[in-house]
């Protein structure tokens, strides 16, 4: 039986859409190193070429009933490494300001706290709200955005503004979603604890009859 488990795991690895999500992970520290070598064209066309793998192994999951638990972990994790990379990437260079670093990296912090509050409640991450899917995308697309710009300075003065209007905007809802995710994380805890309490009542109650 444990070969069998076994087997299911790395058969749920090897499927043709998680290795495209896993090639696009190994591509981060290239996107990485291209944006602090200043060589923001290649960075674009690397992340060009991981947002088409991005579009494919969505589509051959569906299509290959191939979806997998490992990929909807992969996939938002590229997303945001992809952002993270671009945000340290330009902080580096002294292109956008430390400080929205910290707004987002913070968040996502303050998220795996929440998660760790519900673990010990026994319970399992929340489902992804909207809001947060919204603030990836306006994030995922807004930096390169900016980026397009240093890449190709004729339309800076256009591809700048419109870059920093949509990853403050993404920024705002990002948080936005992260107090969503908080109150529904008190929200889930106190209907535990009420539920519980009713049960611990009901215990006592049968046990003073008996």
């Amino acid at each position: 039986m444990a070969g069998d488990r076994a087997g299911g795991v790395g058969s749920e690895i090897w499927t043709i859409p998680n290795i495209l999500s896993m090639l696009r992970l190994a591509l981060v520290p290239v996107f990485l190193v291209l944006i602090v070598a200043g060589d923001y064209v290649f960075a674009l066309v690397v992340l060009v070429v991981a947002s088409l793998t991005d579009l494919l192994d969505g589509y051959l999951a569906r299509r290959l009933g191939q979806i997998t638990r490992l990929g909807q972990l992969l996939d938002p994790a590229a997303d945001r490494l992809y952002i993270f990379a671009a945000l340290v990437g330009l902080a580096a260079q002294e292109l956008v300001p430390w400080w929205i670093v910290v707004v987002i990296v913070s968040r996502d912090v303050f998220l795996l706290a929440l998660g760790v509050v519900l673990a010990n409640h026994g319970f399992g991450p929340l489902p992804v709200h909207q809001l947060g899917k919204v603030a990836t995308f306006a994030l995922f697309f807004g930096l390169p955005v900016i980026m397009l710009g240093l890449a190709f300075p004729a339309v800076a003065v256009v591809s700048e503004p419109v870059g920093w209007a949509i990853t403050l905007w993404g920024a705002f809802l990002y948080w936005w979603a992260g107090i969503i995710y908080a109150i529904e994380t008190a929200r889930v805890i106190r209907l535990a604890r009420v539920a519980g309490d009713a049960r611990s009542d009901t215990l006592e109650e049968g046990g003073s009859r008996g």
